[in-house]
């Protein structure tokens, strides 16, 4: 990259860092920790650094991402069709571009159909003869999580499409919409959290995603498991624990709405309008939304757009913004996509809703990578629909640049509507008795000098990682969290009561507490006899069942920065066992797919510490499983082979088909591209057919695939030919 300036390459790794990080936050964590805004700028800054510099793209890009992510807790399913993202526009001069570009690109004033973005999850749903079939997250774009089971608690997915007047139910119809909380369920929700001593949801798309993507089935089991062995009082109140959680999860799929807006492959159906879409999926059974409404042109649509910024709190459900379609399929068709978003629409984003509160103070945060992060501290006030009495304020320097005092009155609004920020001060009300906040030298926690992690970063962080209590407490909660090993009882609470009481000196010694450990700590016992409460006891437990967690749990339970479900899925399938990954250099790190060259260098720095080794090796000595069960490798007639499977092939389920090739030795991806040497086309192929062909790969259908599988590569193509 000698051409491209170092200022522009560091500016180019630093700006993927923040966007990684932002897009784990939101997919993987269910938490977002920036507004859409603050988001979509980063996102612009690194497309024009891409277009500047070309050389900086790489296939990992996030400007080539549509969205979410794909991990191991569910079953992965390939969209019939790619599922894409919506572009955003924030302001009348970004809304007014799209509407020039897209007349420009059609050479006419088209039709536009204008409804509500919902604030919910993405869900992709199959229908084969009118039964369903599937029930995906949207995940990549491409592949998507399979939650077909929660889905049949969620009353609005119709499990049989009927037919009505006019319209006979298609052969295949995979349709597209958005699986929500109305704002009353989503109150009711978080008044049951509250009163069950849980966690609030921050917003409902939190509240959605986090109950569709719950293992019920998983719960299930453990609960008969549980109850075929009850004998004692213990086990017996553990099964009531466990009924009462499985009860609440159910509930919790059972409030859920789903609404439709689009439609994906289909078959035995011609639509030639979005709105005439809409149509068919009201007729067919499908939920759609009432609030929609076809507009001849870009000044009806701004009506649209001002009507419900006015009225946006009178639906039931939150909205983020209004979404605008080219109602014309074949126009659609004509505009096409970019590689994450398609031309034909745009999602215009209110701005959001301001109040004034006090400023009562500003503290700061030490998290479990040391980052120092300070916050506001707010008279409760209500705004977007909930109550909120603290903000993130970010750094230092963001503090400087709001110019906001403690004690001021301060204008605040949810950006997006879901993250709370502090906007600046009502200055005409200060009284002189404000004072200003002093970011701190040193760690509040652990009192060791802040420092920037690199040169002009404005992130600082406490470098103390092994002994700040602050950080290892967030550490010891992390290692207990459902992304992690998932350790009932073991949250941040307990964290820091376990400190507190001196039970441990790092994360190290966490497998090797025992019951009389617990006994000396006030917080574990219920009585002068010093008998473990039920946290205690469910804690010992959980960790003997989280020392046979896979590898990848393992490896985000360690808290290493950049690291977490989807990232250590991908490092585990290549580096199966802790030791594999400690021998790994930054460059293998690097070659893995999905994992970047920033990822790598910070597992890398992580394995560099002697003292996060003696963590992994206290772990390994208490038992904890440091690598993966590798079945045996049988022959590979088919190593090196790299293929892509799509449609439906009879006798064969997708994971069925892409397991057979992968045991032979082919890798099995999910998207065309040049390295393809092979693609097996099924029913339904969709657009993956029409890539392939227009590279030039080889296609194969179902006796080819046979034969691939029985007899080998060169033998499947020579069936092509005959």
């Amino acid at each position: 990259m000698s051409e491209v300036p170092q200022v522009a390459q560091d500016r180019w790794v630093a700006l993927v860092a923040q966007i990684e990080e932002a897009r784990r936050a939101y997919y993987e964590d269910d938490r977002p920790m920036i507004d859409d805004l603050e988001y979509d700028k980063l996102f612009n800054e690194l497309i024009a650094l891409e277009t500047d510099f070309p050389i900086l793209q790489t296939q990992d890009s996030p400007t080539l991402a549509v969205g979410g992510v794909v991990g191991e807790m569910f079953a992965p399913v390939e969209h019939l069709q790619r599922m894409y993202s919506l572009d955003n526009v924030f302001d009348d001069d970004e809304l007014n571009a799209w509407f020039a570009r897209t007349e420009k690109s059609l050479g006419q004033v088209p039709s536009l159909l204008c409804e509500l973005k919902i604030d919910g999850l993405a869900i992709d749903a199959v229908y084969e003869q009118g039964k369903l079939k599937s029930v995906a997250t949207r995940g990549d774009g491409r592949v998507g999580e399979d939650v077909t089971y929660n889905a049949a608690f969620i009353a609005s997915i119709p499990k049989t499409l009927q037919a009505s007047l006019g319209v006979k139910v298609p052969e295949l119809i995979e349709v597209r919409g958005e699986v929500f909380f109305t704002n009353a369920s989503f109150d009711q929700l978080n008044l049951e959290q509250s009163q069950q001593g849980l966690s609030l949801f921050a917003n409902p798309r939190n509240a959605a995603a986090g109950s569709l993507r719950q293992r019920i089935d998983k719960r299930e089991q453990d609960l008969a498991d549980a109850q075929k062995d009850a004998v004692s009082d213990r086990q017996q109140l553990r099964v009531l624990k466990l009924q009462a959680d499985l009860d609440r999860s159910v509930r919790r799929l059972q409030q859920l709405q789903l609404t439709v807006h689009g439609i994906g492959a289909v078959s035995g159906l011609e639509i030639e309008r979005q709105s005439q879409a809409y149509e068919v999926l009201k007729s067919l059974g499908l939920p759609t939304s009432e609030h929609f409404k076809v507009h001849k042109d870009a000044q009806g649509a701004r009506g649209f757009i001002e009507y419900y910024g006015e009225h946006r709190h009178d639906v039931a459900h939150e909205i983020d913004g209004i979404v605008i379609k080219v109602d014309d399929i074949e126009k659609q068709l004509e505009l096409g996509e970019t590689s994450r978003a398609p031309r034909w629409a745009i999602a215009y984003k209110y701005p959001p809703e301001v109040v004034r509160t006090r400023l009562l103070d500003i503290q700061v945060n030490v998290g479990r990578t040391g980052r120092v992060t300070p916050f506001a501290v707010m008279e409760p006030v209500k705004v977007a629909g909930s109550t909120v009495a603290m903000a993130t304020l970010h750094n230092g320097f963001e503090v400087e640049r709001k110019g906001v005092l403690i004690g001021d009155m301060v204008f605040l609004r949810k950006a997006g509507d879901v993250i709370p920020e502090v906007l600046g001060p009502v200055i005409e009300l200060r009284t002189g008795d404000e004072r200003a906040f002093v970011m701190p030298t040193h760690c509040p926690d652990c009192g060791t000098e802040l420092k920037p992690e690199t040169q002009g970063d404005k992130d600082l962080r406490c470098p103390n990682a092994r002994s700040c209590p602050g950080q290892l407490m967030e550490r010891l909660a992390n290692i207990g969290s459902r992304k992690a090993l998932d350790i009932e009882g073991l949250g941040e609470k307990s964290a820091i009561a376990i400190l507190e009481s001196g039970l441990v000196q790092d994360e190290g010694d966490l497998f090797n507490l025992t019951e009389a450990d617990f006994r000396s700590s006030e917080y574990f016992t219920k009585d002068a006899d010093r008998k473990l409460n039920e946290s205690a006891k469910a804690i010992l437990e959980q960790l003997q069942v989280a020392k046979s967690q896979p590898l990848w749990r393992v490896l985000v339970a360690l808290s290493i920065r950049h690291v977490g479900p989807p990232t250590a899925q991908a490092i585990t399938k290549v580096f199966t066992s802790m030791q594999a990954l400690q021998r790994a250099t930054t460059e293998e790190l690097a070659q893995v797919e999905g994992i970047g060259l920033i990822t790598a260098e910070a597992i890398s720095e992580w394995f560099s510490e002697d003292w996060r080794l003696e963590v992994i090796n206290k772990w390994r000595d208490a038992g904890v499983r440091m690598a993966d069960e590798v079945a045996e490798v049988g022959p590979q007639p088919l190593a090196g082979l790299v293929l892509v499977i799509t449609g439906s092939l009879d006798g064969f389920t997708r994971d069925g088909a892409q397991e057979a090739a992968s045991a032979l030795g082919a890798k099995v991806t999910g998207s065309v591209s040049k390295k393809t040497q092979l693609l097996v086309a099924g029913l339904n192929a969709g657009s993956k057919l029409e890539k392939a062909e227009s590279l030039g790969i080889p296609v194969i259908g179902l006796e080819g695939f046979k034969v691939l599988l029985t007899e080998g590569f060169e033998a499947a193509l020579n069936k092509i030919e005959q």
